[in-house]
This record gives structure tokens, C-alpha cells and sequence, in this order.
């Protein structure tokens, strides 16, 4: 590890996006140890934004189980595949539409400001997230695989068609143009999540997915440049676009903790590297979450650290709730000791 951790309290907070938004699983994750949450509001029928009263309604009932709202969760820009998005326009550049969605994400940008929600988490996908399969593990608990080598997609194109390098930045561009100004009028972080995994340098299903590199992440933070345009950095996404993420991972986070683009941590493992991997519980992994940890106090990172993709197990309804609660004792117990060691 380069050098030694500066000496200073560790700011970060446990955190989570699980939902549903409601007060049983808000107390659940209350009783697990979570202190801040990302979640998403109640959405009247005909819109894409939530209002004003619909943001503080989602505050206040995370405020009555002690959490602090710190991202939205929005209806719009998910990580769902384009065949199956409701709300395309935006990522299939289809005018008037586009225009008027992206007004509507304005005016989400606005409302958040006015319920003192500081950030918003979206994505720029197109072909959502992508697993070639599932392995078994410990328990008979499931983790998502990816397989380059076996990758087959479901038919050849989307409904995007072939999607090009410079069609996919065009939209990106066209998007943070619009949005980004009104991020900073409104002193909002919009976090922008990678793509989940890269894929190889010709495209899956005729899409070239730019945000699934790490040069691909620097040039999307330094379109708009604004301290308000950043990451919903995906630790497990991240790692999968390196090809040994155990020993790169760590300068990965400097390059863009150091530069305050990271607003937000998917605190998660995996097995293997770029091309083949799996998902996994944290402490089974390759990354040493510790130096991870260590590493983001390094840069000043103050946020969440949250679970995410944890496992289920097949007749198990419960099994996704045990695992989170597993996630939230291990990310805790890390905190806890960091801490102790930099005090």
C-alpha cells in the first residue's frame, strides 16, 4: 500500500439502495446498522419527476427511522436493457421525446434541490447489465457470471440498432450539456453509474459501450467538468473492467477520488477480471476491501459505502434480505476498524 493513511476521522457512512421505499424496510435497515440511504420517491401517474411534497414525503420517512435521503433514486435513466425500457428516448437520441424527457430531469434536479435531496444517481445504458450465467456458492448462494468467451446475446441488434463510439458520446454529451448547468445552478452531484461489465472493442448486440473502460470513465467526468458531474462509482463494475483489479483497483480510486468525482460507492466484490468474472460476498473476493476502504479515506471520501448484487438462493425469498444484513455487519466491521486504526 502506498504510504500511510492520513490521520484524520473516517467520514465515511454505511449506506444502501435497497428497497422497497417503505417504513418496514427503512426499520430493517435501521436495525442493521445503515445511517444513509439512496432511495426512490412515490412517482404520480404522467410523470417522470417527483414533485416537491412527493421528495419530502421520502425524506421525512427516512428522517423518522433516523436515515438521511443523500441520493434519489429517479424513475428515469435505469440500468434496464433498451428492449425493455419504458422510457427510451433519451438513450435511443429520439427527438422531440428526448427533449422533453430531459426537461423532466431538470425539473427533478430542481425539485431535489428544494427538498434538500444533494444528489441524484442515473445511467447512461443502453444494454443494461449483462451476466452470461449463474455459480454456485457457499450455501448454494447464487453470484452472477460473466463470460466474454460465451457471451451470446438474444438476438443481433437491439431496438437501438447498431450504436457506434460516437453515436453513444453524442448522446452523452448531449445529455450533460443539458443537464449539468442546471446541476450547478441548483448545487445537486448527479452520479453517473458505469457500465456493467465493458464489453470486447467491437460492441455487444451492435453497442459500443463506452462508460465499460476506465479511459472511458476519465473522458465521460471531463465532458461539462463541474463538481457536480461525477460517479455513482460501482466498485464491482470498475473491477471488472480491469484485468487485475486486485492490485489496479487501488489507483483506479485515487485517479478519480482525488479529483472528487466519486459521490457515491457500490462496496462490492468479485472473482477474476475483465472478460471472465464473478460476482461475490465481500470478503470472498479478490479485492482486499480493507485497503479499499483505506484507499477512499486517502482521497477524503466522505459518502456511502453500500452493498450491492448481493446473492439469493433459489427457494429463499428471505435470502436477498440475509445477505444485505451480511454485507452491512462486514462494511461496518471494516469501518470500525479503520477507525480505530486512524485514531
Amino acid at each position: 500500500m502506498r504510504g500511510a493513511p492520513a490521520k484524520s476521522p473516517l467520514r465515511m457512512k454505511l449506506g444502501c439502495q435497497s428497497g422497497p421505499a417503505d417504513d418496514e424496510h427503512f426499520a430493517y435497515l435501521a436495525r442493521y446498522g445503515v445511517t444513509n440511504v439512496c432511495a426512490r420517491a412515490r412517482l404520480s401517474e404522467g410523470r417522470l419527476h417527483s414533485t416537491v411534497d412527493e421528495l419530502l414525503d421520502l425524506r421525512r420517512m427516512a428522517e423518522r427511522h433516523k436515515l438521511s435521503l443523500d441520493i434519489l433514486d429517479p424513475a428515469m435513466l435505469p440500468s434496464s436493457h433498451i428492449d425493455r425500457e419504458r422510457n427510451p428516448a433519451i438513450m435511443l437520441a429520439d427527438s422531440p421525446q428526448r427533449d422533453r424527457d430531459v426537461e423532466q430531469f431538470q425539473q427533478l434536479i430542481r425539485n431535489s434541490a428544494a427538498a434538500g435531496i444533494p444528489c441524484i444517481k442515473y445511467n447512461m445504458s443502453i444494454l443494461g447489465v449483462l451476466r452470461t450465467g449463474h455459480v454456485e456458492g457457499r450455501g448454494g448462494a447464487l453470484f452472477g457470471e460473466w463470460d466474454a468467451a460465451k457471451a451470446a446475446p438474444p438476438t443481433p441488434l437491439s431496438r437501438a440498432g447498431a450504436v457506434s463510439e460516437d453515436m453513444f458520446w453524442e448522446r452523452i454529451t448531449w445529455f450533460l450539456d443539458r443537464v449539468v448547468p442546471v446541476a450547478n445552478e441548483c448545487k445537486v452531484r448527479i452520479a453517473c453509474h458505469p457500465h456493467d461489465p465493458g464489453t470486447p472493442p467491437e460492441g455487444y448486440q451492435g453497442v459500443h459501450r463506452v462508460l465499460g473502460t476506465i479511459a472511458g470513465l476519465k473522458r465521460f467526468v471531463s465532458i461539462n467538468e463541474s463538481p457536480y458531474h461525477g460517479l455513482n462509482f460501482c466498485q464491482g463494475t470498475v473491477s471488472e473492467n480491469l484485468p487485475d483489479p486486485a492490485t489496479q483497483i487501488f489507483d483506479v480510486i485515487r485517479w478519480f477520488g482525488s479529483r472528487g468525482k466519486i459521490f457515491n460507492v457500490h462496496f462490492r466484490n468479485i472473482v477474476g477480471g475483465r472478460g471472465h468474472f464473478r460476482e461475490a460476498f465481500p470478503d470472498e473476493g479478490d479485492i482486499d476491501m480493507y485497503r479499499a476502504l483505506l484507499t477512499y479515506h486517502e482521497v477524503g471520501y466522505d459518502g456511502m459505502l453500500m452493498p450491492d448484487h448481493v446473492p439469493e438462493v433459489p427457494g429463499h425469498p428471505e435470502a436477498a434480505l440475509q445477505s444485505f444484513a451480511f454485507a452491512y455487519g462486514h462494511i461496518r466491521g471494516l469501518m470500525q476498524a479503520a477507525a480505530h486504526h486512524l485514531g
